[in-house]
């Protein structure tokens, strides 16, 4: 049975930003968008929603992927992991949600998906109007609008603040430990810019994913409605299912930087070119590597407390310069 995610009311009081990246768990928020004139409208009616987004549509274009009725909505890879199974467009906002619209009145509706699209590009309006006091100004929202559509298991690398502006949406969450029961696709190659799950949590017996199950025994569930929001911490598999004729989110990604110190950049890199540097050596050295890397990057202990602070080099808190210089060196290293 799965496990139901922590919840704040709208009458607890709000963690600070610090406090989120602090918890290390995903938290739903309950209300926390439900003073944004967007979720008024969608409590309204789909068309309603839809006539205030197209009312701030600036004409910009964003990633629309669109699948065939017989994949249901899930979006993934072709048959043969050849490719993806949607076609992707680059439209206004105002035509993906006609597109929606008409799919509503199909029987066998195509599944229509504008993804990760940014809001200062496409509809600048949306700002000043819908804003998110929790969170830093600075951080760019991204809108995120379908049918009935699913996005597989999937981890991002950024702390996450997600809030559901129309419909209902259903997010199934993993931590990553859970990485070896998900049956993860490529890490290079992926319909959603992040590797997903090649298992589908509605085929629990799939034969082909046999330890899918012992990740289910793991799953933390939450259903949003609209002003709902969820927290979902870097790394942590997320799974989300869409589940009406017109669905919108409004998620918000930051990495925080240490006060004086430098910002880290991705992360994703680093783990290909250790996959690329590490995985094919003997048992013997991957064992010797290990043993470093648990030392010098996963330990929480201070693996330079012992060599004088002038002398500590990449060990050391760097500043932005010092950062750049140490990424000058990796590249030598490349």
């Amino acid at each position: 049975m799965s496990l139901l995610i922590e919840e704040l009311r709208p009458s607890d009081p709000l963690p600070d930003m610090a406090a989120l990246v602090a918890r290390g768990s995903p938290l739903v928020l309950r209300g926390l968008a439900a003073h944004w004139p967007a979720v008024a409208w969608a409590r309204e009616s789909d068309t309603a929603f839809a006539r205030g987004l197209a009312a701030l549509d600036a004409g910009g274009e964003v990633d629309t992927l669109v699948m065939a009725p017989e994949e249901g909505g899930c979006v993934g890879y072709n048959a043969g992991l050849s490719g993806f199974n949607y076609d992707h467009f680059r439209v206004t906002v105002t035509e993906g949600l006609r597109r929606i619209a008409h799919e509503a009145r199909q029987a066998r509706p195509h599944g229509v998906a504008i993804q990760s699209a940014p809001i200062a590009d496409c509809l600048p309006g949306f700002l000043a109007g819908h804003p998110l006091p929790l969170l830093d100004p600075a951080i760019a929202p991204r809108l995120w609008i379908g049918n009935r559509v699913t996005t597989p298991a999937h981890f991002d690398e950024y702390h996450n603040i997600a809030c559901v502006a129309a419909g209902r949406r259903r997010f199934t969450l993993f931590p990553p430990e859970q990485v070896a029961n998900l049956y993860i696709g490529p890490l290079d190659f992926a319909p959603t810019g992040a590797a997903i799950s090649l298992a589908r949590l509605d085929r629990p017996d799939d034969p082909r994913f046999p330890r899918l199950r012992a990740a289910l025994e793991h799953a933390q569930v939450a259903e949003l409605e609209p002003g709902d929001a969820i927290y979902i911490p870097p790394l942590w598999w997320h799974h989300v299912a869409s589940l009406g004729r017109l669905n919108a989110l409004v998620n918000y990604w930051w990495k925080p930087v240490p006060a004086g110190g430098a910002a880290t950049g991705t992360a994703l890199g680093a783990l290909l070119h250790a996959v690329l540097a590490f995985r094919r050596l003997s048992p013997a050295e991957r064992a010797g590597w290990k043993s470093l890397l648990d030392h010098y990057a996963f330990s929480d202990t201070d693996p330079a407390g012992h060599i004088p602070a002038r002398r500590r080099g990449a060990l050391a808190e760097l500043t932005p310069e010092q950062a750049a210089a140490l990424r000058e060196t990796i590249k030598q290293y490349l």
